[in-house]
């Protein structure tokens, strides 16, 4: 994700770190030489295009700018509700960490503080298509079986083992087990919530559609421009290109939270938060200092 201050007038212009320019700049460049080869065209024959009017594209405009505030509007709840749902992890591990003040010198604390980071480095993994083994491998004892179909949800069962050890042997009331034992359900809602953004994408027609119209649209827009502009007709259709694909791909960023990709969630220093607060609550004083930003860049 990018991490930049308010932008000056001077950013505005020159920026490139964070703008959209980079990932449409071949689209621009293509719908720009088509207007360049258009309007050289229309200077050598006038009347070829002196019937076509900027009208109808006008009104299409219209139309597809607002079919496509419709779609990045869903694309950005995707991203939102992602944030959001780790900012509840977050929320259920310092909650956590406060219950377990109760029993600090209880050999099964260490051991459910752990399994619950794991299950952070897990989900993490599940929603990248890595390594869920891996990612949780360093912070559990017990071995998650390699033909396993959900490694995230066994290292929630894992805390959920170490909570049922706690209760049987008394050295939790049973108000306190219920608390933490919900804990663990709403960690189970949010793997749901996440899994559901992940697997279940805008529908590919509803995106195909939009993006055949966009390209239609900048295409076909120097024969409208090419006979009322002349010479100007490539730069305002670099300037219409500009907003209409940067829209486009910006949507296609933000429909997927949980990549690696300039625009995604900054899942790895959202990790560094839980890590460093668990190892906290265990008593460690050298912590892994927290990530930042990296040529405006917080992964």
């Amino acid at each position: 994700m990018i991490i930049r201050p308010r932008p000056t007038w001077v950013d505005v212009l020159f920026t490139l770190r964070g703008s959209i320019a980079r990932e449409i700049a071949l689209k621009l460049a293509v719908i720009t030489a088509i207007a360049v080869v258009v309007t050289v065209v229309e200077t050598a024959h006038p009347s070829l295009f002196a019937n076509l009017a900027a009208t109808p594209f006008t009104l299409i405009g219209l139309s597809l700018s607002i079919f496509m505030s419709f779609r990045n509007n869903a694309c950005y709840d995707r991203w939102w509700e992602g944030r959001r749902q780790w900012g509840s992890i977050l929320t259920q591990m310092r909650s956590l960490i406060r219950e377990t003040n109760a029993f600090p010198q209880d050999p099964a604390r260490a051991p459910l503080l752990r399994a619950f980071c794991g299950w952070c480095f897990a989900i993490t993994a599940r929603m990248r298509d890595e390594d869920e083994h891996a990612a949780a491998a360093p912070w559990i004892a017990v071995a998650i079986p390699a033909h396993h179909p959900n490694p995230t949800d066994a290292v929630l069962q894992e805390c959920g083992r170490h909570l049922d050890d706690l209760a049987r042997r008394g050295a939790i009331t049973q108000y306190r087990y219920l608390a933490m034992e919900q804990r663990l359900v709403d960690l189970a809602a949010i793997q749901a919530a996440v899994e559901r953004i992940h697997v279940t994408p805008l529908p590919f027609a509803y995106s195909l559609l939009l993006h055949r119209t966009a390209y239609l649209f900048c295409g076909l827009l120097p024969f409208g421009l090419a006979h009322p502009l002349g010479w100007a007709t490539p730069l305002v259709t670099a300037i219409v290109g500009y907003t209409f694909f940067g829209l486009d791909q910006l949507g296609s960023e933000l429909e997927e939270p949980f990549g690696r990709d300039t625009y995604d969630l900054p899942l790895d220093a959202m990790l560094r938060v839980f890590e460093r607060e668990v190892r906290m609550a265990l008593g460690e004083t050298v912590l892994p200092p927290p990530l930042r930003p990296v040529d405006f860049l917080l992964t």
